[in-house]
């Protein structure tokens, strides 16, 4: 009853001193469940009317109320202290800042034969971290990369990290800290990692201009200044997108070929680099190649999302050259019919995870096939040959969709009735409205992102930065591209939050269709007072009149895919 009647001036005090109730009773605590049931309200005519007896009862209870609200005052000042000293020292246990993994005074301590006995959902699911013992059977449902998870089940996760280094990020780290039950006996904790072998010995040499994400895989975008300073993205600056260790193939050795899965064995191919540049043309498309979740920092602001934290230099444009697909296809038996119109393209690369399984996705077979779709198996890249970090021998450019559909250290294609049954097609690169969360998604209702969305940046400046007028007006620079081969007909800069728009101009040509590549543009905007804030607003428009939502509230999902709101950037415009 002492909750019910101190909950809203003593919330906290509340919640404390009911827990402290159930470690020492109070004496005669039934005075206090009973009081307020007996006082009633009373009227003027009902006092007059009470008898001398009612009228002794009365002060009686309310010289009980007095004493027990006496008591209740000396219990609090003497005990709430010691309890809040005691829920204190009960959160530090498990909320203080600590290194994670750490070991932890206090709690149970684990062999790793214990966590050895914990390794499938019946029995749950255990993990170790280097000191750490977890119990991470409720998150399995809701792991971004699903049943994966279960590759430690029952011992160290570390080894699976030296891989997937990517979850070796603070917040993942943090996430894991809350399914904390123990520790792990001291001596055991380095057995996991002994005599591994670090999977990513042999990265390439990357140039330091990079703006790195993760070093483990490697993930890194180009200076968002520097993307507009040529139409064509230089190779070394170019940014980088990995899941797992870069392969490293050696073309001398034999070992490398493409194998291509027609409708049949007689048609189906076997192709090493040398027999795929002479059996077929080649073509070259000039196309920018984008992240699914470029720009996902900006959508961070509105809400965190589980992804790399790019900021809107994960795009480049290039040059690739290579054999057109639909042409290898051909050769393969698959023919151009309406009966295949709902068929898929699959394709391998050599990276993979623990269990051997290849980064792997598909595309619709119409656009592999399509004439004008200039889908290429591309050997070349700005006039070199691919370099390791963007698929060395063989990667497939799929012009106008996302880059998660461009497989790098291509190996294997298959036609298909059916989409690509890997995580990646199936459980990742989707989008889901602002209310849809890790805990009730159903990766089944949505399709696969294949053609982006219409977006653009500014470049320069950037936000943030102290920037002159030249001759009065503010220098804007940035790009824009959109999806599906629709070109950029318009982009549109304001100032003033949106109350006024300039056009910009647009520096690359531009066609209406077939617009792989994307429009660098810029706008010198008169600035009538110095010395304050300016926020910069920037949208495109395609040859489809699509256009960019303006804020990223209305665009989030828990992936962090699809950011293309309006950019947004402050500025101070400092005085001459």
């Amino acid at each position: 009853m002492c909750s019910q009647v101190l909950i809203n001036p003593f919330r906290k005090g509340c919640v404390i001193f009911s827990k402290s109730l159930a470690r020492r009773p109070l004496a005669n605590s039934s005075w206090i469940r009973t009081l307020p049931h007996g006082t009633q309200s009373s009227n003027n005519h009902d006092f007059h009317d009470k008898s001398g007896y009612e009228n002794s009862k009365r002060l009686m209870i309310t010289g009980f109320g007095a004493i027990t609200l006496a008591g209740l005052y000396y219990y609090f000042k003497k005990n709430i202290p010691t309890v809040w000293a005691h829920e204190s020292k009960e959160n530090e246990v498990n909320t203080v800042a600590r290194e994670p993994g750490s070991f932890v005074e206090g709690l149970p301590v684990y062999s790793s034969d214990d966590v050895a006995k914990h390794c499938n959902e019946s029995t749950g699911v255990w993990i170790s971290y280097k000191s750490g013992v977890y119990d991470i059977t409720p998150f399995i449902k809701i792991h971004p990369g699903g049943n994966k998870i279960l590759l430690g089940a029952g011992g160290s996760v570390e080894p699976f990290w030296s891989l997937y280094a990517i979850h070796q990020q603070p917040g993942t780290l943090a996430l894991m800290e809350k399914y904390r039950i123990g520790n792990l006996t001291k001596g055991e904790e380095h057995l996991a990692m002994a005599n591994m072998h670090d999977p990513y010995a042999n990265e390439p040499r990357r140039h330091p201009v990079l703006v790195v994400k993760t070093k483990k895989p490697f993930n890194a975008e180009t200076p968002s200044s520097l993307l507009v300073e040529s139409f064509i993205t230089p190779t070394d600056i170019f940014y980088v997108r990995h899941h797992f260790p870069v392969p490293d193939v050696d073309l001398s050795s034999g070992n490398y070929s493409l194998e291509v899965i027609g409708l049949d064995e007689k048609h189906s191919l076997n192709l090493n680099l040398d027999q795929l540049k002479t059996a077929y043309a080649p073509h070259s498309v000039t196309a920018a190649l984008q992240c699914s979740g470029n720009r996902r920092s900006e959508m961070n602001r509105v809400k965190p999302t589980k992804g790399l934290e790019w900021g809107q230099g994960a795009i480049g444009n290039a040059v690739w050259k290579g054999a057109r697909l639909r042409d290898v296809l051909l050769a393969a038996g698959i023919k151009d019919s309406d009966e295949n119109e709902n068929w898929h393209v699959q394709f391998d690369g050599l990276d993979a995870d623990p269990t051997n399984a290849p980064y792997a996705i598909s595309i619709p077979l119409t656009k592999a096939m399509d004439p004008r779709g200039d889908v290429i198996l591309a050997y070349e890249m700005n006039g070199e040959p691919l370099t390791r970090d963007h698929g060395f021998p063989l990667r497939v450019v799929v012009p106008g969709t996302t880059g998660a559909r461009w497989v790098k250290w291509l190996t294997r294609i298959e036609v298909s009735k059916n989409e690509s049954e890997s995580h990646w097609q199936q459980c990742d690169y989707k989008s889901f409205n602002p209310s849809t969360d890790w805990d009730k998604v159903d990766f089944s209702t949505a399709p696969a992102i294949q053609e982006m969305p219409v977006t653009s940046v500014v470049c320069e400046p950037h936000d943030g930065e102290k920037v002159k007028l030249k001759k009065d007006k503010l220098n804007l620079r940035g790009f824009a591209w959109s999806g599906g081969g629709r070109g950029i007909v318009r982009v549109d800069v304001s100032i003033d939050l949106g109350k006024t728009w300039h056009v910009a101009e647009l520096l690359d040509p531009v066609k209406l269709s077939k617009q792989w590549a994307w429009t660098r543009w810029q706008a010198n905007l008169p600035v009538q007072t110095t010395g304050q804030e300016t926020e910069i607003w920037v949208r495109a428009v395609d040859s489809s009149y699509n256009t960019q939502p303006e804020g990223m509230e209305h665009l989030w999902n828990m992936r962090g895919v699809l950011a293309v709101a309006y950019h947004k950037i402050k500025v101070l415009v400092e005085e001459n």
